[in-house]
This record gives structure tokens, sequence and C-alpha cells, in this order.
């Protein structure tokens, strides 16, 4: 087997600038979205092509500043160890996630990528305007940074702009809560649906023939039937079978993510998934480190905190842990925040019989623990415990999130369907949440088992408390900062923290860990029985920031701490073909 480097992440320095705009974030709540209350003196004007119909001629609508809230890293790797097959496959997984890339534009934005980012003269907005797949800033609720335009649609390209959420609960039509398909309507103006596979026929097909080169080249026969399957699913729009496939794959070096994945775009109603891939390299020591952890799932699972009915399911064993360096990423994945872990395949079936396979993405880890979650900690945390803020605790955190999602409940306690299609969309928000909660309960056992031998309790912790900051600042679109302002208030009630007159906060380790157990309680008896109404409830009244959040998030903007980080990346960074 080829012995793998590891990525090398350049860093380009620069200064970062005050998140000025931050009065338009810190207001937001989980039920609407605000527009920024500031506008740059020296607003940037842009020509707009003619038949651009949508926009008209306009200026900026945000804060200069704010166009600097990510801190650039370039993802390159050493690849001289690697075979030409290697790297020619590669070449070919990198020219297929462009594709998953411009389909997500589509999903995300009705006007053409090119001419749109054509048609705004300042570069720096130019830029924004790429890294948000559009005109709207993706970790300020989505709010149109270029004035003249409306909000983003809720349901994104998904539905019909006009469409009410009472005409698409009162009608009838197939594959209404569909994962693949686009609602629009028919000739006489009732609402249908079209498959991905017909809509994006000459895209996929595209994306399919180079995935089917790929595995020409692959060496490992599982990643190729992975490959192949992949690439049939794309034409069929049935991708549980490659999901199978995926589960099955431990030993290639390289890996792939791709297709119609996750369902956060669909912020309508949470059905529909969008379009994202990611080209990964294995690091090997670090995967052998974490294999380990996967055979206590189902222990955990029992002992979850909630009555046994709601911790029946037990997930499935066949799940692995395993760490990874991005190359590439594309579409949704790339799209405002960045991530830096996977847990996958969403499929519950997949998960219930296979369980899932958890991707953490070190690399990419690595960028925000020391240019955003280290600068917060010297901002927010008190000076005796900033030392247990730690990338160690950072991984585990992160790495206990992705397995803790496949932990509680998948299947309503009633039998009448899933809890994603119950909580409707509030179901990405919830499961973040559970995921964040769950993770620490995880870590917690673990010590106290001694699995886990990096750092104490109080690391991972205080980490967290610095990681809750760090996710609220994405906004009130996001998923996972729904989450954390939700677990901030929740915390807050329950005294796992408090604030000193500085706005430093200490973490109260002993109640803490009551609260973990008491917010675990209440998502999963929630998920279980699919009760969207206290999940609203919940959202209502702990999906708040109130003015001490607010004024410790300025600070945050005032110390020119950057909000996440964007990518210069692609074949050339890599040296590729």
């Amino acid at each position: 087997m080829t012995v793998l480097k590891t990525p090398v992440l350049k860093i380009h320095k620069f200064k970062t600038v005050a998140l000025s705009a931050i009065a338009a974030v810190v207001i937001l709540s989980l039920s609407a979205c605000t527009e920024p209350s500031h506008e740059s003196e020296n607003a940037t004007k842009i020509a707009v092509a003619e038949h651009t119909t949508a926009l008209k001629p306009a200026s900026l609508n945000i804060a200069e500043a704010r166009l600097d809230i990510y801190y650039p890293v370039e993802l390159t790797a050493d690849l001289s160890s690697y075979s030409e097959n290697q790297k020619q496959m590669l070449s070919l997984l990198i020219d297929a996630s462009k594709i998953m890339d411009d389909l997500f534009w589509k999903q995300a934005f009705n006007q053409d990528k090119q001419t749109f980012l054509a048609s705004i003269v300042d570069k720096k907005v130019q830029t924004f305007a790429d890294i948000n797949y559009g005109p709207w800033d993706r970790l300020n609720g989505d709010a149109p940074f270029l004035k003249g335009l409306e909000e983003k649609s809720k349901g994104a390209e998904f539905y019909p702009s006009d469409m009410s959420k009472e005409e698409f609960e009162a009608a009838d039509f197939n594959d209404k809560e569909g994962l693949y398909s686009i609602v629009m309507r028919d000739a006489n103006g009732k609402l249908v649906t079209k498959m991905y596979s017909e809509i994006y026929k000459s895209e996929l097909t595209a994306a399919a023939s180079l995935l089917e080169q790929a595995a020409l080249l692959a060496d490992d026969t599982v990643f190729a039937n992975y490959l192949n399957m992949r690439a049939k699913a794309l034409l069929t729009d049935d991708y549980q079978a490659s999901d199978f496939a995926w589960m099955d794959m431990k030993n290639n070096p390289i890996d792939v993510v791709i297709g119609p994945i996750e369902v956060y775009e669909d912020q309508l109603y949470g059905y529909r998934a969008a379009f994202e891939s990611y080209v990964l390299l294995k690091d090997m020591s670090w995967s052998e480190k974490l294999a380990k952890y996967a055979a206590y799932l189902p222990e955990l699972q029992k002992g979850l905190p909630v009555e046994a009915k709601y911790k029946a399911q037990m997930p499935g064993t066949d799940a692995d842990l395993n760490a990874y360096d991005v190359i590439y990423y594309a579409g949704h994945s790339n799209a405002g925040s960045k991530t830096i872990a996977i847990n996958l395949p969403n499929d519950e079936e997949v998960q219930l019989q296979k369980g899932t396979r958890r991707l953490q993405l070190k690399n990419a880890m690595r960028a925000k623990f020391d240019h955003i979650m280290l600068p917060i900690s010297e901002q927010l945390i008190v000076a005796q415990q900033r030392k247990h803020v730690t990338f160690d605790a950072f991984f585990g955190n992160t790495m206990f999130h992705e397995v803790a999602h496949g932990l509680g409940i998948k299947n309503l306690l009633s039998g009448e369907g899933t809890v994603r299609q119950a909580l409707k969309e509030h179901s990405s928000a919830l499961e973040e949440g559970k995921a964040d909660i769950l993770g620490l309960y995880m870590v917690r056992q673990l010590l106290d088992k001694g699995a886990i031998t990096e750092g104490v309790l109080e690391d991972y912790y205080v980490t967290f408390m610095a990681g809750i900051f760090r996710s609220i600042r994405f906004g009130a679109s996001s998923a996972h900062g729904k989450a954390n302002m939700i677990r901030f208030n929740f915390f807050k009630q329950e005294g796992a923290f408090k604030r000193d007159e500085a706005g430093l906060y200490l973490v109260d380790i002993a109640k803490m860990g009551n609260a973990i157990d008491a917010l675990s309680n209440k998502i999963l008896v929630l998920q279980g029985d699919g009760d969207y109404a206290g999940v609203t409830d919940l959202v209502n009244t702990m999906g708040t920031i109130k003015p001490d959040l607010a004024a410790d998030l300025q600070k945050l903007s005032d110390a020119k701490i950057p909000v996440d980080i964007t990518f210069k990346q692609g074949k050339e960074v890599l040296g590729l073909n």
C-alpha cells in the first residue's frame, strides 16, 4: 500500500477586518432573518448584463469590512508518493466535483454563475459572491449583500418561488417529500416533481463518465465498485446501493464523497438534497488511532440519559472512524462555512444496518483551530481556563459529534415515518444539536472508561464552550449556528457557565455535565415523538441572542477574528494535469 504524506495547508497572511455589520448578526433569531443595518460609505457599484433580468444595477448592502470574514487557506498536498494512476484518478475526481459545484449553484441561485459573477466589477465583492454561491451572506442569516435583491427563498430553487407552505401541504403529487427531485408547476399550474437525473441529465451523465474513468484506475476493487455504483446512482436517483458500497470501503487511500447529500439548503422543509463533493486523502496513522472508538457505539447507545424506548434503535456496528485531509471542496460543502467532519450516509436504513462512516477533515480542522478557535479563547475564556482549549479536544469534540449522529432515534416511535420528515425545517438544527450534546456525553463516558487517553474532561468542556462562540457566528441560516444558539441559552439557564464583568466565561464542570444530560434527554424525546410543536417552541424560546452575547460577538469582530476559512484549491494548486 502506498505510504501517504500529510497534505500541507499554506496560509496566506493578511489583515482580517472587523465584522462591523455585527449588529445584523447578533439580533438574529432562529425563526427569522434580518437585513444588515450598515452599508459602506463608498458603496461598490456593479454593472449587470442585460439578460440577468432578476438583477438591477445595485450597490453594496453590507459593511465593506464583512467582505473579509473568511481566512484564505491553500489546500495543497505532497503527492510525490502517489502513482501516476492515482494522480490521474484525483484529477478526474476533481473534474467530477466541479460539475457538482455548478449544479449546487443552480439549486441555490437562479442566475447563471459566470454571467452573475462577471457582472460584479469589484473583485472583493465578486469573491464574496463566489464564496456564498449567490448574493446572500450565508453567515449573516442569508441577508442580501447587494441592494435591490429580495431575501433568499427558504426553499432555495427546490420549489416554485410563488408556492406557499399551505399550497404544498394541501397538494397531492408524486415524490412530495423526495430527496432527489425539484417541485415545479405543470402546464396547468399544479405542483409536480421532476427528478434530478432528468433535470440535470447532461451534467450528471458527464460526472458519471468521469467516475467510471476513475474506477478503471483504482487499485482497490472495492473503491472501483463504489465509483461505478455512484456513477449509476447519479443517472437513476437511486443512491442507497452506492451508500452500502461506500460503507464497505475500508482500505483505499483516496476517497470521494459526491452527489446530492445534505438537506440544509432546503430551509423550507429539509426534504431535498443539494449537490456537493469532497476529494480526500486518508491519513493512515491518525485513522489507526481512531478505529477503536466505533466498537463502543452499542454500549454508549444503551447508556443514553433517556427512557429505554428512546434508545431501542441500535446503531449498526460496521461503522468506522478515519482521519482525512481534503484537497477539494465543491458545492454545498464549499458554500459559506466549511465542513470539518462528515458523518454519512444519511439514509436511515443504511445507518441501522451498517452504521455510518465518520471522516475527520484534519487539515481544515487545524486551520480553523489555529486562526479562529485560539483567538476566540483569548477574547472570551477566563485566563485560568484557556490552557484547556486544545487541538486534541477540538478534534475529539468534532469527531464525537459525528459519531453521535449514529446514536438516538432515526424513526419515530409511532412507526409513522422518520424524524427528518416529522420535524421538517427544524430537523437539521435539532439533529446537529443532538450530535453536539451526545458527543460531549460520549467523551465523558469514554474518559471514564479510559478509552480516551488524550487530555482531561476540562479540556473538552472548555474547548466546546469556545466552539459555541465560533459556530454561533455562522448565523441563523446555518443548522449548526441554530443548534449552538439553543445550546448556549440552555447552558446559561442550567448554570453551566458564568460570565464575569469583563465578559469572560468560566465553565462550571459539574453543572455542565448535568446540563448535557438534561439537554440530551430533551432532544431525544422530541425526536422520538416527532414533536414538531415542541421543537418549534424550543427554537422560539432558546433561539435568540441576548444583549450580553451580542456584546461578546462584537468583541470578536473588534478583534478582527475571522468567522471562517475559504480555499484556494484545484489541480493547479496540487500540480495535477
